[in-house]
């Protein structure tokens, strides 16, 4: 089913956050109908480094081809501010598509662009981003490829700006609407109430972030369509992963942490090892 079609049914989707082949794969595998490929999550893992716009197009279009080799899930692919001007837009959307993404987030920072629950953010004009968001439309191969437009309007203009920014990005063309960081229950609730039946809506949550965080069917319930978690993943692990060399450290072996891991073949049946040396046999010469 294309992410178009899912997001006609009244389900909320719950897409988790991914870095790579293998959360992917391990997302895949826990039952999820599709993923997100968060920009945050790159630059904390390929980079080591802060989600300030230091990942490029091509760190981002090579990892979304790497996980669309490895799932075969709608993702939602981070576009950051599409990387540029409106024909840098247009390029991100061609190589994001080429790639294998169903979607792409684009949004309304100026760039580099910086973490949407950071301070500090500086906009383009609405205009501008509306552009941004025509030229995308026109330079997609095909129409499930949704554009989802993010405005970071609430923490530099406020609310209400956030909203009329929201109003023109659906003018011009806009699949579904992301409106970032909202920061009460009252501002969470007043986006469905004033775009619900129009597009599909998005909300972020983010542990420790602006917005107070909430369920999948909290979200549902007061109207919309998609959460992602995008960070979370990274979170998890790089607490189990100070935890780990914490203890390599103290005890230069593994046993002590050897029930919080895989061993080497726990691991390998996770990630199909047997499967694929067993496929790869099939095609060798019978000769």
């Amino acid at each position: 089913m294309s992410l178009r079609a899912r997001l006609q049914q009244p389900e909320i989707l719950v897409a988790p956050g991914v870095y790579d082949g293998i959360t992917a794969a391990i997302a895949s595998e826990a039952g999820f109908e599709a993923l997100y490929l968060s920009g945050a999550a790159v630059a904390y893992t390929r980079l080591g480094r802060p989600d300030i716009g230091l990942t490029s197009v091509t760190e981002m279009t090579e990892t979304m081809a790497l996980i669309r080799d490895r799932v075969d899930l709608p993702v939602i692919v981070d576009a950051d501010t599409g990387f540029g001007n409106a024909l840098n837009a247009q390029r991100t959307m061609r190589y994001y598509e080429r790639a294998g993404a169903s979607a792409l987030q684009v949004e309304d920072q100026t760039f580099p662009k910086r973490c949407g629950h950071l301070s500090d953010k500086s906009l383009i004009p609405s205009g501008e981003m509306a552009g941004k968001i025509a030229a995308m439309a026109d330079a997609r191969a095909s129409d499930e490829t949704l554009i989802i437009a993010r405005t970071d309007a609430i923490a530099v203009e406020g609310f209400q700006a956030a909203l009329d920014r929201a109003n023109a990005y659906i003018e011009a063309g806009a699949d579904v609407l992301f409106i970032e960081a909202p920061r009460s229950g009252d501002e969470l609730r007043h986006v469905p109430q004033k775009f619900n039946g129009r597009v599909p809506l998005l909300a972020n949550m983010v542990e420790g972030g602006a917005t107070p965080l909430k369920g999948a069917a909290d979200l549902e319930e007061i109207g919309y369509s998609i959460v992602i978690f995008p960070g979370g993943i990274v979170r998890a692990l790089a607490k189990t992963a100070g935890e780990y060399y914490a203890s390599l450290k103290a005890n230069g072996s593994n046993r002590p942490f050897s029930d919080r891991m895989f061993d080497f073949n726990g691991l390998n049946d996770r990630i199909g090892t047997k499967d694929m040396l067993s496929l790869g046999q099939s095609y060798e010469d019978k000769s």
